[in-house]
């Protein structure tokens, strides 16, 4: 995939757990362009081994002169999230994938409600632009654990005014969501970034409201989870390779020197999709891409963030 040099221009911190990193290219020239809910992929090499993490790109799309994202540093990071707090300075140079939108506005909506929670924010920092140059009709609903831990809430406040709707669970304040849900116009559209229970609870309320699938919209990138260590086989590289605990299996099919497609990285877009030509034992899928019927078929997988459980598996890579 191609990638493009970058160094970093501004560093911030934003709350206690929030990081905001602007990126310049090296050669001085302006970024691609992109759209609202985009996302790019930053590579970083953390001891000596190669992480790949994608991030939602906050600035206005209009301004192609720098690209901005914001990290959370997980408490269970494999190590890319705390790298980027703790190493990554003004000055440090990088890499990152040309921008792709997974998470794009539905242009022909009547009215768009935006629902965050936490660092979920990031994607909608760069829509809200779009949608506030359009004129369109939207309401943000940003909830955080406590008012400290809202990034970017006084800057929200400029850009939606009364369109703006803040939850802080230290303050006992709740997100009714289907009292929100329940009230809103023909052709609305609603969007979700956040925490997985979050996520889940908007998707299931508006589907048991009968909101039409092609007006729900989501997205949330799967960090690889850590499990038992095991083998794969790639049968077009006829080699084998192995996937540590700590590693997932793209990574370990990277690091084995064999390009492997990717877009996401998180379990969202399908573009890692391989096919499974053997296997003696429980595929663990954890990606939100596949269906549950492809999942318990058994004949395709996401490496990016799935593992498996067997003594043998063997890909069509």
């Amino acid at each position: 995939m191609s990638m493009i040099d970058i160094k970093v221009a501004a560093v911030e911190q934003v709350t206690p757990l929030v990081k905001h990193f602007t990126f310049v290219k090296r050669d001085g020239s302006p970024f691609p362009a992109f759209s609202g809910g985009s996302h790019v992929v930053v590579s970083m090499n953390v001891g000596g081994r190669v992480h790949r993490n994608p991030y939602s790109l906050m600035g206005s799309p209009a301004d192609t002169g720098a690209y901005h994202i914001s990290v959370r540093k997980q408490e269970q990071s494999r190590g890319g999230s705390v790298f980027m707090h703790e190493n990554v300075e003004v000055g440090t140079s990088l890499q990152i994938t040309y921008p792709v939108n997974l998470f794009s506005l539905a242009k022909k909506a009547h009215k768009h409600i935006l629902i965050a929670g936490g660092i979920g924010i990031t994607p909608f920092m760069s829509q809200l632009i779009d949608l506030n140059r359009l004129n369109a009709n939207f309401e943000l609903h940003y909830a955080f654990r406590s008012p400290e831990h809202g990034a970017f809430a006084d800057q929200l406040k400029a850009i939606c005014s009364s369109k703006l709707h803040c939850y802080a669970d230290s303050k006992g304040e709740r997100l009714d969501l289907l009292a929100l849900l329940s009230k809103q116009p023909l052709g609305t559209h609603v969007y979700v970034c956040g925490p997985n229970p979050m996520v889940v609870a908007v998707i299931e309320t508006a589907r048991n409201l009968g909101w039409p699938e092609n007006h729900i919209h989501s997205e949330q990138f799967l960090s690889p989870g850590i499990g038992e260590p095991f083998k794969i086989q790639l049968a077009k590289s006829n080699i084998e390779v192995h996937v540590p605990a700590e590693m997932s299996m793209l990574e370990a099919i990277e690091a084995a020197g064999v390009e492997a497609d990717y877009l996401c990285r998180g379990g969202v877009c399908g573009r890692c999709e391989v096919n499974v030509l053997e296997s003696d034992g429980a595929l663990l899928h954890h990606d939100h891409f596949l269906t549950d019927a492809e999942k318990a078929a058994g004949k395709k997988i996401m490496p990016c963030v799935s593992r498996a459980r067997c003594d043998r598996l063997v890909l069509d890579l």
